[in-house]
């Protein structure tokens, strides 16, 4: 299932994902990866500056992480060009969401602003059954 989001004309869309081989439930591991793709719709050139995510783990609450672009870099979107990545999150109790926000440049006023990231599912396949 996919989740998408539009903010100033900066579409963010994810698609997350159960990974059953890197999770141990007996051991409280539960691992989702999850891709996304960010869609410059916009009439300017973009720059991905930081990332916050708000992480809920049912029974665990909320974790906050904050960090520099994503994936270890800060990738520029030309107007009408997307960036994609994945990346992964483990829960312990193996039900939960995340969401958040990336901080972004417009590249030809240097000007920063906040674009959303959807809050999505992590829902293990092992409790869905």
């Amino acid at each position: 299932m996919m989740f998408s989001k539009m903010t100033s004309n900066i579409r963010v869309s994810v698609t997350p994902e159960y990974d059953s081989k890197n999770s141990y439930p007996s051991e409280n591991r539960y691992v989702f990866k999850y891709n996304i793709t960010i869609e410059n719709k916009g009439d300017f050139p973009v720059k991905i500056l930081k990332r916050k995510w708000l992480i809920f783990d049912v029974g665990f609450g909320y974790t906050e992480i904050i960090g520099d672009g994503v994936i270890g870099l800060t990738p520029e979107i030309p107007i009408g060009e997307s960036f994609a990545y994945f990346s992964n999150v483990m829960l312990r109790s193996g039900v939960g969401n995340m969401g958040g926000k990336y901080l972004i440049k417009n590249m030809n006023t240097q000007e920063d602003f906040e674009i959303d990231i959807p809050k999505f599912n992590l829902l293990s396949e092992v409790l869905s059954n």
